[in-house]
């Protein structure tokens, strides 16, 4: 396999983790999360999302987080914002990078965003130039890339489509969402090296969710067709309120434990992050879907059976 030596990790946790959950973590219970997030060495945090709060009550106090993030550390912290209302919100509370997004599912988009894709993209027209007036960076999404529960199949013409379209309006990082869980790993391999080539000056985020247990898979195919920037969860917290059946994303000390194993480069400290995601598990009050935290590290295991052998 050709596999980069480095790869970068935005972790989702705080805005994709917690969407979901019954019980809604304050201001301070998410700041706490971040900080350990930081000190273990993610550099690239979604932070929340800017969206209406009957909609998302978990995100609700998403502006008050923003205000009180440190953003001179040199970490990003990425903004989710839908709307304009969502931008004009986040640039009140501070946010320095926002991501805007659409589903290349026309049922999802209409159950996400409340409006058909052509309508989400024809919004973005002055959503992009408000947030360069005010000097935010931007990122943009497509939603379902690999399949969805409506459409079932999503074509590679219909994701170039789309991409074309960011591309147009200066956005160079672009998120590819494998939103409901539905990818394999030959699938993610040909559309990324496919997009690849037919965009080469782009940087592109794969996140991955783990409905079906083949995320690892997805990312290592991911990998060997050249991309380096994935999304994560701490403790495998997540998945889209708005999708049947959906279940966490790929868990973020899971990723790293396998970089470590395979000496490729994260800059992140696993032990840190252990901690950090037991610690949501804690707040949320319920197990995630870790196998970091269930079973160890692998090296744990080796200490364990040296120890009850001793």
């Amino acid at each position: 396999m050709a596999l980069p030596k480095k790869i970068t990790i935005s972790e989702a946790g705080i805005r994709d983790g917690l969407q979901n959950e019954r019980r809604i973590l304050s201001v301070e219970e998410k700041l706490s999360l971040i900080d350990g997030l930081v000190e273990a060495g993610l550099t690239d945090i979604e932070a929340g999302s800017f969206v209406r709060a009957d909609r998302v009550l978990s995100m609700a106090n998403s502006p008050e987080v923003f205000e009180r993030l440190n953003h001179s550390t040199g970490v990003k912290y990425y903004a989710l914002v839908p709307n304009r209302k969502g931008l004009e919100r986040a640039i009140e509370a501070g946010a320095k990078l926002v991501g805007i997004g659409v589903s290349a599912s026309r049922a999802h988009n209409l159950a996400n965003y409340n409006r058909t894709p052509e309508e989400s993209l024809a919004a973005y027209d002055g959503i992009i130039a408000l947030a360069r007036e005010h000097g935010l960076e931007i990122r943009s999404s497509i939603q379902m890339a690999f399949g969805s529960p409506w459409e079932r199949t999503i074509p590679v013409d219909h994701l170039k489509s789309l991409v074309e379209i960011y591309k147009n309006h200066g956005v160079n990082t672009i998120i590819i969402a494998d939103t409901a869980g539905v990818a394999t790993p030959d699938q993610v391999y040909r559309t990324m090296d496919e997009l690849e080539r037919e965009f080469p000056k782009t940087e592109w985020l794969l996140h991955l969710h783990n409905t079906r247990g083949v995320a690892m898979c997805n990312l290592l195919a991911g990998m060997e067709a050249g991309v380096t920037f994935f999304a994560a969860s701490i403790a495998g917290l997540g998945g889209c309120p708005f999708v049947p059946n959906a279940a966490g994303n790929l868990a973020t000390e899971d990723v790293v434990h396998l970089m470590d194993e395979m000496k490729i480069e994260t800059g992140i400290n696993l032990d840190r992050l252990i901690a950090v995601a037991r610690q949501a598990e804690t707040l949320v009050g319920h197990e995630g879907h870790s196998y970091i935290l269930r079973a160890g590290k692998s090296g744990d295991l080796l200490r364990e059976v040296r120890r009850q052998g001793s």
